[in-house]
């Protein structure tokens, strides 16, 4: 068979080229506003410490993490540095770089599989360039993909525990640290940690549990007007796919506004003592174990007080995030078999009126 002409070719080539599709619009997902609003405060202030989603399968929970990551703006990052830092200065002495140019590039969101190996996750040395050119070289894994960005774990409850170790010292130095096979090798790992899992398949274990900064439940929606609705915008987004995105993009870029908007302002917010007050004796009364619950409780609505464009913190921001900052920290009674998120709710009605 002749071959077509050399311009026919490249038009076919064009043709059938994929187009890269952006993730489902944030601001498109139907209901669930607990999870949103969890996101939203740790996008505002990473340092909250990630967020835990518990609920139903199919219910938007990776949705809305890639969805979040693509609403924020990008990142700038020296060009082909495995850890995406924002300087020169900053790369790490072991990495392998081509350029020294600065680019801009999507917000990381690195999924972490089950199964998954620690070298995977850690790095290790490079056995590719081992062998070929007998160097010690260092292959970063996914913790250096994630900083900067977000660390998604589907199914978290199920994680091997060495992993669950590993992940809890480098939450809390945001370092990663890496001595094995010769090799000393240190990375900035900061990241947002998002969770999910079924609490039907297992519990995840307190000292992880611990370092979620928040928490929310989600359930499958009971009506089906709001069923339905959900739908109709997938079905939207899927198969009138330019339509769809063209409709969401004003209310995203009315929430990154926001968003960055809150960055801005919360350095400069006032916090109150009477504020500080409630949160120790909000926790107090609840008997979290700790400090770690006052901390993120004060920090999340911060958050929440910036992104409505409050100058002050007050008590109504604390009642707001006090369920998602608290349910999950709370000791199991056996005298009371009320759910944690009703206990906060009693608290809330005894302590802060």
């Amino acid at each position: 068979m002749t071959p077509p002409p050399r311009p026919l070719a490249k038009a076919v080539k064009a043709a059938v080229k994929p187009t890269a599709r952006q993730p489902f619009p944030f601001s498109a997902i139907v209901g669930q506003e607990a999870m949103k609003q969890a996101m939203v405060l740790t996008a505002i202030d990473p340092g909250i410490g990630g967020v835990l989603v518990f609920g139903d399968r199919g219910t938007g929970k990776s949705t809305a993490v890639r969805a979040l990551a693509a609403l924020l703006p990008p990142i700038e990052a020296i060009e082909g540095c495995p850890v995406n830092s924002p300087r020169l200065d900053m790369v790490p002495d072991w990495a392998q770089l081509t350029s020294t140019a600065t680019v801009t590039k999507p917000t990381p969101v690195v999924d972490l599989p089950l199964g998954v190996t620690e070298d995977r996750v850690v790095g290790a040395l490079d056995i590719e360039r081992a062998l070929t050119r007998g160097e010690k070289a260092f292959e970063p894994g996914l913790l250096a993909r994630a900083n900067r960005g977000y660390l998604y774990i589907d199914e978290v409850n199920l994680l091997e525990d060495h992993i669950v170790d590993l992940l809890l010292d480098v939450a809390q130095s945001g370092e990663n640290v890496v001595e094995r096979e010769g090799l000393s090798i240190r990375h900035p790992a900061r990241f947002v940690l998002v969770g999910s899992g079924n609490p039907e398949e297992g519990e995840l274990r307190p000292q992880l549990l611990d370092r979620f900064g928040l928490s929310v439940e989600v359930t499958s929606p009971r009506d089906i007007a709001t069923r339905v609705e959900v739908i109709r915008r997938r079905d939207a987004y899927e198969n009138a796919y330019d339509k769809f995105i063209k409709a969401w993009r004003p209310h995203d870029t009315t929430l990154r506004t926001r968003i960055l908007a809150a960055r801005d302002l919360l350095p400069r917010l006032k916090t109150p003592n009477t504020v500080l007050h409630d949160c120790a004796a909000l926790c107090i009364a609840l008997g979290s174990d700790g400090l770690r619950g006052e901390l993120t409780l004060l920090r999340a609505a911060r958050a929440l007080a910036a992104f409505e464009g409050a100058d002050t913190v007050k008590r109504p921001h604390l009642r707001a995030v006090a369920a998602m900052a608290l349910s999950h920290r709370l000791r199991r009674d056996p005298l009371d078999e009320a759910g944690s998120a009703a206990r906060v709710a009693r608290a809330l009605t005894e302590v802060l009126p």
